[in-house]
């Protein structure tokens, strides 16, 4: 008796799981489509920062009035804008339009790189936008840092940037950490490149490791076949055996590769004396002024700033929607690339 009823209990146990696991099955697939769903598309975010410099320079000015006086500048602005706004409406009355002089506008992109240049799918959104509704007087600043990284990728991302030119919309990169090989390729294409004084610039150069433990493995007795079509179809690798021959093609790509760097720079930047640039070294904002690497001493902030009386001021930032799965995988990622990075800018890093 007392077995029929643990066993029918079981079976009700049992069959209130499976519905339990079925509903739940059913709701992680409604959540994956409407997250697919998600994912096919980004949102373009619009900043004034016009508006809010004007609004923290008000905060900051009447920081120092006394409760009677910011009453009184209130109580005058209201008057301001009350009387600005019944002189527009005696205008419309009499059939007259109101000339308002439109500003240009100055369009702040940012770009903070990866090994992979992730960033450069959100860029060539951001790009596009401002090409579709740009005027001839209106203007880009990128603000840009990144130590570098894959070529393709920032192959990709600077001819972005180039379509910028292409358009004949005016480009000013703004270095205030570091703009380094692909990050130098970035800024190179900008009609102007502004340093802060101690911001990293150059490093006009390509470099590889690939490490090789095949002597390991063989000292193991673990063989490891690489089989190709192509005779420099792989030329060094991680666990196979590394030939001279290998290893010279492989060298000679890389000496391709920085020539075709070396090209790139020079054709963006005629002033500048590669052959004494490309050497793989890097240098700071003053020293890079010296060296026509960049073209003024300043930070992204001064440009901003200097821009604000006669410009609007707009920040644009693309953002791709992402999956909580995703964001936990580009974090992750970001530490290895971080991690990597370190280890090896350690023997060349300068400390101050």
């Amino acid at each position: 008796m007392w077995s029929d009823i643990f066993i029918g209990y079981g079976i009700f146990i049992l069959e209130i799981l499976t519905i339990l696991l079925v509903v739940a099955g059913i709701v992680v697939m409604i959540f994956a489509l409407k997250q697919k769903k998600a994912q096919s598309h980004g949102e373009l975010t619009i900043t004034d920062l016009s508006e809010e410099y004007e609004d923290n320079s008000k905060k900051l000015r009447d920081f120092h009035l006394t409760e009677d006086e910011l009453k009184e500048a209130e109580k005058a602005q209201k008057k301001a804008d009350k009387a600005e706004a019944k002189a527009a409406k005696a205008k419309r009355k009499k059939g007259e339009v109101e000339d308002k002089v439109k500003k240009p506008v100055l369009y702040v992109l940012n770009f903070k790189g990866d090994i992979h240049a992730s960033e450069t799918a959100a860029l060539r959104e951001e790009i596009s936008a401002i090409i579709n509704v740009a005027n001839p007087e209106d203007e880009v600043l990128l603000r840009l840092e990144s130590p570098g990284g894959v070529v393709h990728g920032y192959g990709l991302a600077a001819s972005q940037l180039a379509r910028l030119k292409q358009k004949g919309i005016k480009l000013t990169v703004a270095v205030d950490k570091v703009a380094a090989s692909g990050g130098y390729m970035m800024a190179c294409v900008a009609d102007k490149i502004i340093s802060a004084p101690f911001a990293i610039i150059g490093s006009v150069g390509v470099v590889a490791q690939v490490p090789n433990i095949h002597r390991l493995l063989k000292k193991h007795d673990v063989d490891v076949d690489v089989m190709t079509a192509g005779e420099y179809k792989r030329t060094v690798t991680v666990l196979g055996e590394n030939t001279e021959k290998g290893k010279q093609k492989f060298q000679q790509e890389l000496e391709q590769t920085h020539e075709l760097f070396k090209q790139f720079v020079a054709q963006n930047r005629p002033q500048l004396d590669v052959a004494k640039i490309a050497t793989g070294e890097h240098w700071f904002g003053q020293q890079a002024l010296e060296l026509n690497l960049v073209d003024e001493i300043a930070t992204s902030d001064d440009v901003i700033l200097q821009a604000m009386p006669n410009k609007s001021v707009i920040e644009l930032k693309y953002k791709q929607k992402k999956s909580m799965l995703q964001k936990l995988g580009k974090q992750a990622e970001e530490s290895a690339d971080n991690v990597l990075l370190t280890w090896l800018k350690r023997q060349e890093r300068t400390f101050l």
